[in-house]
């Protein structure tokens, strides 16, 4: 799909796109984005922005959480994001440091569903989340776009897969980022991830009752972005 191939509707709508992790919910919501000519936000980006935070300030690690911490450092958070040209799509800045490939590490990973247990952390950026849908135009994706986010959204979208698959797929991108690791790890942390945030108090992840539910373990990317043009343009 080229840059001729945009699709223009009369109304904007909010789309939100859910589901567990390493679903490609981010790769289909960006490129859904530019069809649309909308607005793209990669709420994943934000929550792995806020824990590679905690990283950096050793509020966390494999045997300890200073969540305390964490929560009273919050407004020195300043999440935002840039649009590259080259890249064709927007990389997420802390406190002005382009983090964009330092928040896509296993590391990361191992502790972003914890960190988004923390009731303040989601306050905070889902405040953020509504604010840049306010004008709708806007192709958000992560856990909760759908039921907590943007409960009115237009068009929600429940992606999902098995987990070896989703694991094969993050493997495969890991690797392909010069980090050394075994399929195992990246399984684990798959299946760790989805037991924490399906379970968490706070906003878990759950499919939304009017979210149309997506198994894309056998569908090309392709393939799904034009399921889902088509079905915003029966809203839109």
């Amino acid at each position: 799909m080229g840059e001729d191939d945009k699709t223009e509707f009369k109304n904007k709508i909010v789309i939100a796109i859910d589901g567990f992790s390493s679903t490609g919910k981010s790769t289909i919501a960006k490129l859904l984005a530019k069809q649309l000519n909308y607005i793209y936000v990669d709420t994943g980006a934000m929550y792995r922005a806020v824990t590679y935070f905690a990283l950096d300030h050793s509020l966390i690690g494999e045997d300890f959480f200073h969540s305390q911490q964490l929560i009273e450092k919050l407004d020195n958070v300043n999440i935002t994001f840039k649009f590259n040209e080259e890249l064709g799509f927007a990389e997420v800045y802390l406190n002005g440091q382009n983090i964009e490939k330092a928040i896509r590490t296993l590391e990361v990973s191992r502790y972003v569903s914890l960190v988004s247990t923390i009731s303040e952390v989601r306050q905070k950026l889902v405040e953020q989340q509504q604010i840049m849908g306010k004008n709708k135009g806007i192709v958000m994706d992560g856990r909760d776009i759908g039921t907590v986010v943007f409960p009115d959204a237009e068009l929600k979208v429940f992606m999902t897969a098995s987990a070896e698959t989703r694991a094969k797929r993050r493997y495969k991108e890991l690797l392909e980022r010069g980090h050394s690791l075994s399929y195992n790890e990246v399984l684990e942390n798959v299946t760790t991830r989805d037991r924490i945030d399906s379970t968490r108090e706070d906003s878990p992840l759950l499919k939304a009752k009017d979210a149309i539910e997506i198994d894309n373990s056998d569908l090309t990317i392709e393939s799904q972005v034009e399921t889902l043009l088509k079905l915003a343009k029966t809203i839109a």
